[in-house]
């Protein structure tokens, strides 16, 4: 019978990973992610893959973020030399994603070795290198929603449009043929339906296994609309105290978002600020990726611009975008304003960092939180009330008034997973997967109280049958 294992992303957000093997033999993995937001997950980065990559047949993607894609440049180093099937919007992203998370390895590995070159300490080596991230592309095999593709002998796999971000997949598995044949369903992460320029996630109704993800298991978004009038209440403050606004995103998917968001304020005159900077290298490539993609867009939202050109840039005509180091640095010039939207989403690097050194410590600036903060990372420190962080080597006050924004999350809330799960004709066998315990335990209760339907939590390397 075949079996699946849980590797990663087992009552925690990041890392996720599952191993599907049959009964004759033939190994599947689904997801490859990184760990993120603690120390410990830095180790666990690097520790050894508890199956040998050599005997996989092929992985399946269920989209591009780090925490689902970013060990498998590692994976292909270490022997792997199968197939990475994913979806054709997702193709293109983590060439993007993955050759950045590259060069970052390689910089913070010498960086790393300056330090320990110092102190005696021998060398380290990076998690993975642009080469290997080149030879892992190499590999992957693009494919349509709806259309059914063999991963590999006897499995079965179609993708189905999760509404997450642009090329996010549901992933239908069908292990076998005929009447033995088992069907498992891998939610990878569900949309927001609320979240503009995404289409709802697709109607699944037959599973006899489902990985259901659980981010935000314990509670709905607050009203989307109600979000947006928060953010525009923030800009008009921050315009009238004379400070700038801060916005940590992630590169991919929020940051099309928020420009969305704030092109359709622009056009209502609630925009008060002079420019809205664009300091991501990766999130100005991602918008290229999601103007050729502007198809799988919902054209309702499109509408909503009434008019604009389908290139995400011409959505915000006060959008400037600053790929280079210099263009970054000169943005420090302004000390009111300007709204400055910058990665890492969670605050753990990348050019957000250079501007909390130039504006957290100033009261009359605002830092608009619109993402997920995973535990342990610097994002959710500010969240829980820091008065104080370190940063590029040094202690900063946080005295800018941070506002937490939920209605722009790009995951459904709890019960968008539930009303997801009841299309189900017959109630499959549940685990709940990429989710904190409590978010975990917060969906299982209520899964059992509106629908009766019994939910799993499993354990790390916990093995079942399907």
């Amino acid at each position: 019978m075949a079996s699946l294992c849980f590797l990663g992303a087992v009552q925690q957000v990041t890392g996720s990973c599952h191993l599907l093997e049959t009964d004759t033999g033939v190994r599947v993995l689904l997801d490859c992610g990184l760990y993120q937001g603690r120390r410990a997950d830095a180790e666990h980065n690097r520790a050894a893959f508890a199956f040998d990559p050599k005997t996989l047949d092929a992985v399946v993607l269920s989209h591009a973020h780090l925490d689902h894609s970013g060990l498998l440049p590692r994976l292909v180093a270490a022997g792997f030399r199968g197939r990475i099937h994913v979806t054709d919007a997702t193709s293109e992203l983590l060439s993007l994603i993955l050759l950045d998370a590259a060069h970052l390895q390689e910089k913070d590995a010498e960086w790393e070795n300056r330090w320990r070159a110092r102190i005696g300490k021998p060398p380290i080596q990076p998690l993975y290198t642009r080469a290997d991230t080149e030879r892992m592309l190499e590999r992957r095999s693009p494919h349509a929603y709806g259309v059914t593709f063999e991963a590999a002998p006897g499995v079965r796999v179609t993708f189905h449009d999760a509404g997450h971000i642009l090329g996010s997949a549901i992933v239908a598995v069908q292990v076998g043929d005929g009447a033995g044949s088992r069907r498992l369903v891998f939610s990878g992460d569900l949309g927001n339906e609320n979240s503009p320029l995404m289409r709802p996630p697709a109607i699944i109704e037959e599973a006899d296994t489902l990985l259901l993800e659980s981010t935000y298991g314990d509670r709905d978004h607050r009203d989307q609309q109600a979000t947006i009038e928060e953010l525009a209440d923030v800009l008009a403050q921050a315009d009238r105290e004379g400070g700038n606004v801060l916005i940590p995103s992630f590169a991919v998917g929020r940051t099309q978002d928020l420009i969305y968001h704030l092109g359709r304020l622009y056009r209502a005159g609630r925009v008060p600020q002079q420019a809205v900077f664009l300091d991501s290298p990766m999130a100005i490539g991602a918008n290229a990726i999601y103007s050729r993609f502007y198809q799988q867009l919902d054209p309702v939202d499109l509408a909503a611009l009434k008019g604009s050109k389908p290139h995400v840039e011409a959505w915000l005509p006060i959008l400037r975008t600053t790929p280079t180091p210099e263009e970054s640095m000169a943005i420090n010039r302004f000390k009111s304003g300007v709204i400055i939207i910058a990665g890492s989403g969670m605050c753990t690097g990348g050019r957000i960092l250079h501007h909390f050194k130039h504006n957290l410590w100033r009261r009359e600036c605002h830092l608009v939180i619109a993402g997920f903060q995973a535990s342990g990372t610097l994002g959710r420190a500010i969240v829980d009330g820091a008065r104080s962080v370190k940063l590029l080597h040094q202690r900063i006050a946080v005295k800018a008034r941070v506002h937490t924004l939920g209605g722009f999350s790009a995951h459904a809330g709890q019960s968008q997973l539930i009303d997801w799960v009841a299309n189900f004709h017959v109630p499959p066998a549940l685990y709940l997967v990429h989710g904190e315990r409590e978010k975990m335990v917060a969906l299982q209760e209520a899964l059992q109280r509106r629908l009766g339907l019994a939910t799993n939590i499993p354990e790390p390397g916990q093995r079942i049958e399907l």
